[in-house]
C-alpha cells in the first residue's frame, strides 16, 4: 500500500485538494442548538447488544452523556417515556432519496449516469435535491442518517454520500462530517441488460468482470505513475511532472487506498464470490453487499471476510436474479461471531418503516428457530449500519460521547402499529409526532399562494 500513500502525498503536493479535510465541497454541517434532556423510564435498546429496562438517556451539547442511571441538571428538558422504547436513530445505507426525489418525474431522474459503463468519476451528492420530501418522511419513521447512492446502471457507478437527515438549502449541509464516501458498484443483470440493449458492452457476465479488471487494472497504474513522480520530486528533480489528473481514477484510488467503502450491488452468492476473489487480486475491500438475496449461502464466507450484508428483509422474486431469495436471509447472515446484517431501504417508500422491515426479518429467523432478541434486532438498523458507512465511532449505538441521535417510539419499535414520537439529530429535538411545528415540511411541498384579483 506504500504506493498509494505516495500517490495521494503526490496529489497533495501537486495542489489537488485530494487529503483528508482540504476535499472539494466540504461538509457545512452544523448541530442544531438544543437543551439538556433527559428521557426516564423507557425501554432502551442501546444497539451494542443490550437491553436495559426503566432506564434514561440523558443528552447534552449534542452528545449523548450518559445511558442507564445518572443525574441530570435541574434546568434540563424532562421527557417521561413510561411504556415507551427508547433507540439509536436508524441508519440506512442504501437509498436513493434526493437523486430519485418525489415526485418520480424524468426532470428529477438524477440518479443514474448512463453514458458509459464506468462512471467512477461522478458523485451522487452533485444530484441531491435538498427538498426532497422523503427526507422529511424517512425523519418520522426515525431515520437521521443515510448513504445516498448513485444507481446500479452502471459496473462504477460513482460515489455515494452519508448525510444527517436534517433541513438544509444545500447538500453540504447536510452532508455528515467526517464521513467517508462510498463508491458504488454493481455486478449481475443491471449493466449487462442495460448496455447489452444497445450493443454495447458489457452484454454478459463475464463482460462485467472484465470490466471492472481492466479499471482496476487503469487504477493501479495511475497509483505507479504517481509513485514515480513523487520518488523523482523527492529525489530533487526539478524536472519532474505530475501525471494528468483524473477524476475517475481518483475514485478508484481512494478505494484501493480505503479510504472510500466499496458498497457492491449484487444478488447471487456464486458473484459475490467472485467478486471477493477480485478484491483480493486488487488489494482491495469490499465493505458491504447490497442486496444480497442469496447471501445466506455465503454467511459464513462473509463473516470470515468481515464484509457486511445490506439486505431486504423479503423482496424477491422481481427478476431472474433474485428468484433464490428467502425470508431468513438477513437471520442467517446475523452469524454471531463476525455477522454483520443490515436491513435497507432502496425505497423512497421503505425507509420509512426500516424497523418493521427489520421486526419482519427477525420474526423469520425465530420461526427458523433463531434467538434473536430485539436488542440484537436494532443493530441491523443502527450500529451494523453504522459500521456499514464508516461512521460507527460516532453514531449508530446509545453510548456515552456519541452523537445523540435519538429515536422515542411510542410501544415497542418492532410493531406494525410503532411510530416514531421524538427524534433527536445532535440532541436537537427536530420531530414531534405531537407538534407539528417540528414536523418538518419541503418547501416544495408548500406550494404557491396565489391571489386571484376578481
Amino acid at each position: 500500500m506504500a504506493a498509494i500513500e505516495r500517490f495521494l502525498a503526490g496529489l497533495l503536493l501537486a495542489g489537488t485538494a485530494v487529503a483528508a479535510g482540504a476535499e472539494p465541497f466540504p461538509s457545512t454541517y452544523e448541530p442544531l442548538p438544543s437543551q439538556p434532556t433527559l428521557i426516564t423510564n423507557a425501554i432502551v435498546l442501546t444497539g451494542t447488544g443490550e437491553r436495559l429496562d426503566g432506564a434514561s438517556v440523558f443528552m447534552n451539547g449534542g452528545v449523548v452523556e450518559w445511558v442507564g442511571e445518572g443525574e441530570a441538571p435541574e434546568d434540563s428538558v424532562i421527557v417521561d417515556a413510561a411504556g415507551r422504547w427508547v433507540t439509536p436513530g436508524l441508519i440506512d445505507v442504501h437509498s436513493h432519496l434526493g437523486v430519485y426525489p418525489s415526485p418520480g418525474v424524468d426532470a428529477h431522474s438524477d440518479g443514474n449516469e448512463l453514458t458509459n459503463p464506468v462512471t467512477a468519476n461522478v458523485w451522487a451528492e452533485h444530484s441531491i435535491w435538498p427538498q426532497d420530501p422523503g427526507f422529511a418522511r424517512a425523519l418520522a419513521g426515525g431515520v437521521t442518517s443515510l448513504q445516498v447512492l448513485p444507481g446500479s446502471a452502471n459496473l462504477m457507478g460513482g460515489r455515494g454520500v452519508t448525510l444527517k437527515n436534517v433541513y438544509s438549502t444545500s447538500y453540504q449541509g447536510m452532508k455528515f462530517p467526517g464521513a467517508p464516501h462510498g463508491l458504488k458498484m454493481a455486478c449481475g443483470e443491471n449493466p449487462k441488460r442495460f448496455y447489452g440493449s444497445k450493443g454495447r458492452a458489457p452484454s454478459t457476465r463475464m463482460g462485467n468482470v472484465a470490466g471492472y479488471r481492466t479499471e482496476w487494472i487503469e487504477a493501479r497504474k495511475y497509483v505507479e505513475d504517481w509513485a514515480v513522480y513523487e520518488e523523482k520530486q523527492a529525489s530533487g528533480d526539478e524536472d519532474a511532472k505530475p501525471p494528468k489528473r483524473d477524476l475517475k481514477l481518483d475514485t478508484l484510488a481512494g478505494a484501493l487506498k480505503g479510504e472510500i467503502l466499496v458498497h457492491m450491488h449484487c444478488y447471487r452468492a456464486d458473484e459475490m464470490l467472485t467478486i471477493l476473489d477480485m478484491a483480493e487480486e486488487f488489494d482491495y475491500r469490499v465493505g458491504t453487499f447490497h442486496h444480497g438475496v442469496e447471501a445466506y449461502k455465503i454467511a459464513d464466507e462473509l463473516a470470515e471476510a468481515g464484509v457486511c450484508g445490506a439486505l431486504w428483509a423479503d423482496w424477491w422474486g422481481f427478476k431472474m436474479e433474485a428468484y433464490d431469495g428467502i425470508q431468513e436471509n438477513i437471520a442467517l447472515v446475523d452469524r454471531p461471531e463476525g455477522g454483520c446484517a443490515i436491513v435497507h431501504s432502496d425505497s423512497s417508500e421503505g425507509i420509512q418503516r426500516l424497523n418493521q422491515e427489520a421486526a419482519k426479518a427477525m420474526a423469520r429467523g425465530q420461526r427458523a428457530g433463531l434467538d434473536i432478541p430485539p436488542e440484537r434486532a436494532i443493530t441491523w438498523v443502527t450500529a451494523n449500519a453504522a459500521k456499514s458507512l464508516g461512521i460507527l465511532e460516532r453514531t449508530g449505538t446509545l453510548e456515552p460521547g456519541k452523537m445523540a441521535d435519538v429515536v422515542l417510539w411510542n410501544g415497542t419499535p418492532f410493531s406494525v402499529y410503532a411510530k416514531a414520537d421524538l427524534v433527536f439529530i445532535d440532541g436537537a429535538r427536530v420531530y414531534d409526532r405531537e407538534d407539528p411545528a417540528l414536523q418538518p415540511v419541503s418547501d416544495f411541498e408548500l406550494g404557491q399562494h396565489l391571489e386571484v384579483t376578481p
